[in-house]
């Protein structure tokens, strides 16, 4: 079924004339989208992938490679967008075209996805396949060395078992490597989980934790006190976390059809509902401690009730609603719309951080190394989100297609027709699609300055997806 698409990335294209006869078309025919698709995706395998996988962003001519920083050839990443991420848009183009090309390339990426799987079962940002290298880490297999931690920060072990998962299918689970690796990582994702329902932001093995609490607000000066350095173990939402682990449990349960998978989701929700903060602001923190206050996590993340993990948090719980049919998970929904509307800053937009019980927008400044807190925004570090969109109407909009049993909206044909096009006209001649940058920040926040060219693992797999979305109609 085909998506719509909420969120562009803001760069442009730089044109060719590779496919420029369909230009004139009313439609793209199926040949030019089907040998877009196969000469993007052979550059991409035959050039681009070391060792299976790839990294973010790629210089033109392939001698600089990016993922969190400059990355060797050696090195992969896991985190979106990385190596699962293109995986699965090979998979994609596998099942509209069944094209065992596309499904040899997933193939080829997933065993690079299961080589770096750890010890205690998940995966960190990226790999390293010199036993010796700056970012390798204890791997299942026995290579490698050094950190045991699994981390869902980002949806990095999330990722990485969605697309084993999705593999493990497409190739009817006759892969011993991947079927393996999935299931592992599927059993350590759920001794990760808390009795309440939460996960941490890292493990290294089981999680035994129990609180029973609901949330509060600190009783102390939560701004000099209560800073914790293994926030990391704690009740954590930061960054999506259990928006990325509803999706994996909800494939896992598709695929394998397990029990267990539902009852985790299931519990998932339930942690979302308990955590949902009390009045004055029924929104949702980044991360809790055990008793269910609001805590410190990195010294530029305060204790606040978050306008980005709140949206996330509704957005996990409308994905629970949808999968098991249980209304049981609206009910946090219309306090916390009501409170999301309230805290709009001036511009329609949210701040990432609202002060406890005051809730005031508040915000980091930053001289050397020392963060402090403020509520002028005038002179935001630009490392980090302080202020976020808004997704207040589409929620809204959601939860009226749940309650009334309405499918999400599609973009119109000729929109799809013209976006087929677009992407068809742009691949060059080497079956590159090049990006230029605007200045706008990119994930893994490599040095790429305004004006420069680069090849986009991101890119690549959006257009590769949206191209195996017009076959599969066609």
């Amino acid at each position: 079924m085909r998506i719509i698409r909420y969120f562009l990335i803001s760069i442009s294209v730089v044109p060719t004339a590779f496919f420029s006869h369909s230009c004139h078309s009313q439609e793209p025919s199926i040949e030019n989208a089907r040998l877009a698709m196969k000469t993007a995706a052979t550059f991409y395998r035959k050039r681009v992938a070391t060792h299976g996988g790839y990294v973010y962003h790629y210089s033109p001519d392939l001698s600089v490679r990016w993922g969190e920083g400059l990355a060797t050839t050696d090195q992969i990443w896991i985190q979106p967008p990385g190596t699962p991420t293109v995986g699965i848009a090979f998979l994609s183009a596998y099942s509209a075209t069944g094209d065992t090309y596309y499904l040899d390339a997933a193939k080829d990426a997933a065993h690079a996805v299961a080589y770096g799987q750890l010890k205690s079962g998940g995966w960190q940002n990226c790999l390293d396949f010199n036993p010796r290298g700056a970012r390798v880490n204890l791997y299942r297999n026995g290579k490698g060395g050094g950190k045991n931690n699994s981390s869902f920060d980002d949806g990095q072990t999330q990722s990485a078992l969605l697309f084993l998962i999705k593999a493990d299918q497409a190739l009817k689970f006759k892969d011993p490597t991947i079927h393996e690796a999935a299931i592992t990582g599927l059993e350590a994702v759920l001794a990760a989980q808390f009795p309440n329902g939460a996960f941490p932001q890292v493990f290294t093995g089981p999680v035994r934790t129990q609180s029973s609490a609901r949330p509060s607000y600190p009783d102390y000066d939560w701004r000099t006190e209560g800073r914790i350095k293994n926030y990391w173990d704690m009740y954590t939402l930061n960054d999506n976390v259990a928006g990325y682990i509803a999706t994996t449990l909800i494939e896992a349960h598709t695929v394998y059809g397990e029990d267990k998978y539902l009852d985790a989701l299931k519990k998932l929700g339930d942690f979302l509902i308990l955590a949902q903060m009390p009045q004055p602001q029924p929104g949702w923190a980044q991360q809790y401690n055990y008793k269910m206050q609001p805590i410190w996590a990195r010294k530029f993340e305060p204790p606040g009730v978050s306008g980005d993990e709140t949206q996330e948090a509704l957005e996990t719980l409308l994905d629970i609603v949808e999968y098991t049919g249980d209304a049981k998970y609206l009910k946090p929904i219309p306090s916390a719309v009501v409170w999301l509307k309230k805290s709009l800053l001036s511009n329609g937009e949210l701040a990432r951080y609202y002060e406890l019980k005051t809730n005031r927008p508040l915000y980091m400044e930053r001289e050397g190394k020392v963060y402090s807190l403020t509520y002028d925004d005038s002179n935001l570090p630009s490392h980090y989100g302080w202020k976020i969109a808004s997704r207040i109407k589409e929620i809204e909009q959601r939860v009226k297609r749940i309650k009334h049993g309405k499918p999400s909206p599609q973009a119109s044909d000729d929109e799809f027709a013209e976006e087929v096009k677009t992407i068809i006209q742009s691949l060059d001649q080497q079956g590159r699609w090049i990006t230029v940058s605007q200045g706008e920040r990119l994930v893994g926040q490599p040095k790429i300055r305004a004006g420069m060219s680069y090849i986009s693992s991101e890119r690549f797999s959006q257009h590769l997806t949206t191209l195996s979305q017009w076959v599969s109609e066609h």
